[in-house]
């Protein structure tokens, strides 16, 4: 028989499952060939293969097959835990960005446990069992194979399919699959912490016992993993904001950031450099306002769909809700006039201020906000300039994120299920997208059925200094605002057509843009975004003077300076310049009051010896224009 792997035509003898497919291809390490996707399905590799299948092969390297990794990981946490603890009670163990979890009931444990566990999960592994399928016959079959677990009763009682489970030895699960081939190609695990967590995230329910883990192919994997997790302390923008002076959280206002005059000096910058890059590509700005009416909210769909995630109260018996996108004000703007097909494409941007209620529990830092700026734009369009269109964003794209350093990749989402609009729609949206990543010429990855009901998009990636991966951007083809909006655009044979319309987004929230720049960066910023550019230091009282001249020529230059003219010794001084994270010093002494320059120093503790102030700026102007990532100055001496 034959069956395609992608687009490869391949012979097996019939009878094959996806792990002789696998062993053909000589795909059998620990890394390679996990589980198997047929016709569209995530299968365990023994599941038999037909003719004509079509047939993705996941490993690690690929998101879905992390998540199976993590999810078999998950059952052998719970199985060596049931070992140590006989009365715990397991509930569910999903797999999750990074690693999974499994919550109990029935548990107690703190961290001076972990190890013990990690020793019971090893004896797990080394008997290297193979986790087997079973369909239960109906649900009372499997309500009695769950007789003593209230918790897996209740999830049964919900279904309203099929019910499975997996076993493995002595242990079985409630659960729909798929999972690793054998359990022994888990070759490296560690438990991150433990907390509290409500069963099915209702506070009404009881607290049970969450225990936090992840696991790798290689062990070389996980100290990588765990280095990172090291280094993220250190940069974690939840400490250092507060300590650089950029910003706070208060209990008054919880997810609503409060911005320090350090933290505006960069936001202004960052905002500077957005409203440039749109200049240039020819969008025209908009600001709407944060506060609409119900109807506005019921005609966009989100009344119904969004509207526990939105704030919303009554003026003078009218319903209205502070906006938590910008979509329908923007749609609102396109109809205030009309529109000829000689105006299209036309691009419009909008640094919109919104508001979405998040749990209290979900908050983190800048990350995840109930307040935050969105650096939306919405691209009107014909059908036959999507693909024009959507390469002109990917330029904008690689614009603005090699400016900061940000490496990125590129994920096209397709078709899903349940979806609105026509077979020719969603495929001449579809081509359009994957038609500009063609021409664009970087890979992409193509997850299937994975787009928005309204349309395909392109998610995209960055990567920071750690490799940790980050969503900020986003390319969605929307084929369901338009319409409900009515929105028109007349064409050149006079006839009133629905425009096509992209939402795109590249900072993404504005917030969180900056607290993923101040974990890249450690708090260090290049000179062009930096909240304090130089520090004039003073070796003693009497060089007061000079210091406040020299700074006075560096702010005139368009530069931000100031001057320790304290007490403390030299030494203290510039330490807390360098916790400070201030690009450059100015050493002000008796020698450089002389010869009319200033010893130049930088935060990494470099000494370059004396410069001229004219000499200075000069550099440091390059340096800003440029937007430099590293500095322009040689090193000349080094302490």
């Amino acid at each position: 028989m034959f069956i395609y792997l992608f687009d490869q035509k391949i012979e097996l003898p019939e009878g094959s499952t996806a792990k002789d497919l696998a062993e053909k291809l000589n795909l059998r390490g620990p890394n390679q060939a996990l589980a198997a996707n047929i016709n569209g399905k995530n299968c365990d590799l023994f599941h038999s293969l037909q003719e004509d299948d079509k047939v993705i092969l996941w490993n690690f390297e690929d998101k879905e097959g992390k998540e199976i990794f993590w999810h078999t990981s998950a059952h052998v946490l719970a199985q060596a835990i049931l070992r140590l603890f006989p009365e715990a009670k397991p509930t569910i163990g999903p797999p999750i960005e990074n690693g999974f979890y499994y919550d109990f009931a029935n548990l107690t444990i703190s961290d001076k446990d972990f190890e013990r566990i990690e020793e019971e999960v090893q004896k797990v592994l080394n008997e290297n069992h193979k986790p087997k399928h079973h369909l239960f016959k109906d649900k009372e079959e499997a309500l009695t194979r769950f007789a003593s677990n209230p918790y897996k009763r209740e999830l049964i009682e919900s279904f309203d399919g099929p019910v499975t489970e997996y076993s493995q030895g002595e242990f079985f699960d409630l659960c729909r699959g798929p999972h690793l081939p054998a359990i022994g190609k888990i070759k490296a695990f560690k438990i991150l912490k433990t907390s509290g967590a409500y069963w099915r995230a209702d506070q009404t329910k009881e607290m049970l016992t969450r225990i936090y883990a992840i696991s790798f192919p290689d062990r070389k994997e996980l100290k990588e993993y765990l280095h990172v997790l090291e280094e993220a302390k250190k940069r974690d923008h939840k400490i250092l904001g507060p300590r650089l002076g950029l910003f706070s959280l208060m209990e008054e206002a919880p997810g609503m950031p409060f911005i320090h005059p350090k933290g505006m000096l960069i936001w202004n910058r960052l905002i500077a450099f957005w409203r440039e890059m749109h200049r240039a590509a020819c969008y025209e700005e908009i600001k709407t306002p944060q506060l609409m009416s119900q109807q506005l909210w019921e005609r966009s769909g989100h009344w119904y769909h969004y509207r526990e995630n939105m704030y919303s109260f009554e003026i003078e018996d009218r319903h209205f809700a502070i906006k938590p996108m910008n979509c329908p004000g923007c749609m609102l703007y396109y109809k205030s006039k009309t529109h000829s097909y000689r105006e299209l494409p036309l691009r419009i941007s909008e640094l919109g201020h919104v508001h979405r209620h998040e749990a209290s529990g979900a908050l983190n830092g800048l990350f995840r906000v109930r307040s935050f700026h969105q650096d939306d734009a919405h691209l009107f369009m014909k059908a036959d300039q999507i693909k024009e269109e959507i390469l002109n964003v990917l330029k904008l794209v690689e614009k603005t994120y090699s400016t900061f350093g940000l490496p990125y990749r590129l994920e096209l989402s397709t078709r899903p299920e349940k979806s609105i609009g026509s077979d020719e729609d969603w495929e001449n949206a579809t081509n359009g997208l994957k038609g500009a990543l063609d021409a664009w010429g970087e890979p992409y990855k193509i997850n299937e059925g994975d787009g928005a009901f309204y349309g395909p998009k392109i998610d995209i990636h960055i990567r920071d200094a750690l490799g940790r991966s980050w969503q900020c951007g986003t390319i969605q083809l929307d084929m369901a605002l338009p319409e409900k909006f009515e929105l028109e655009y007349m064409d050149s044979d006079g006839i009133h057509k629905r425009p096509v319309m992209v939402h795109r987004a590249i900072f993404g929230s504005v917030e969180r843009f900056f607290g993923i720049l101040i974990e890249h960066f450690v708090g260090r910023f290049p000179l062009w975004i930096s909240p304090l550019q130089v520090r004039v230091v003073t070796v003693a009282d009497r060089h007061a003077e000079y210091a406040h001249k020299l700074a006075k020529e560096i702010k005139t230059a368009g530069f931000i300076c100031d001057v320790d003219d304290t007490s403390e010794s030299v030494n203290k001084k510039i330490r807390t310049a360098q916790l400070e994270q201030i690009n450059y010093m100015l050493m002000a002494g008796d020698k450089e009051i002389e010869n009319k320059t200033a010893t130049l120093r930088t935060r990494d503790g470099a000494v370059l010896g004396e410069v001229e102030l004219s000499s200075f700026l000069q550099t440091l102007k390059q340096e800003l224009n440029e937007r430099s990532l590293t500095s322009f100055f040689k090193q000349e001496a080094a302490t």
